[in-house]
């Protein structure tokens, strides 16, 4: 297992969750996106809002592609930061 798995199945076990359910790629991309995006801080929150909205019966895969299109979008005035390349 890798750190990453291991720390999942521990979390997991102590929230009461299913490991098998946690979407990793989907969520670690959705982080991604935010933070390079938008702005760094907003990567864990923005994981967080994910989870609430799956815990409230959303689909974690369509949220998150939602989340990410927002973060595409996001004017730079506002405080959005682009990737150079």
């Amino acid at each position: 297992m890798t750190v990453m798995e291991d720390w999942i199945t521990a979390a997991c076990a102590e929230l009461g969750l299913d490991p098998a359910e946690v979407p990793v790629p989907t969520v670690l991309d959705l982080a991604r996106d935010v933070a390079h995006q938008v702005l760094r801080p907003g990567a864990p929150v923005t994981a967080y809002l994910l989870g609430l909205a799956v815990g409230r019966g959303a689909d974690s895969a369509a949220t998150a592609a939602r989340l990410a299109e927002l973060a595409g979008t996001w004017p730079i005035e506002l405080g959005g930061e682009r990737d150079s390349g």
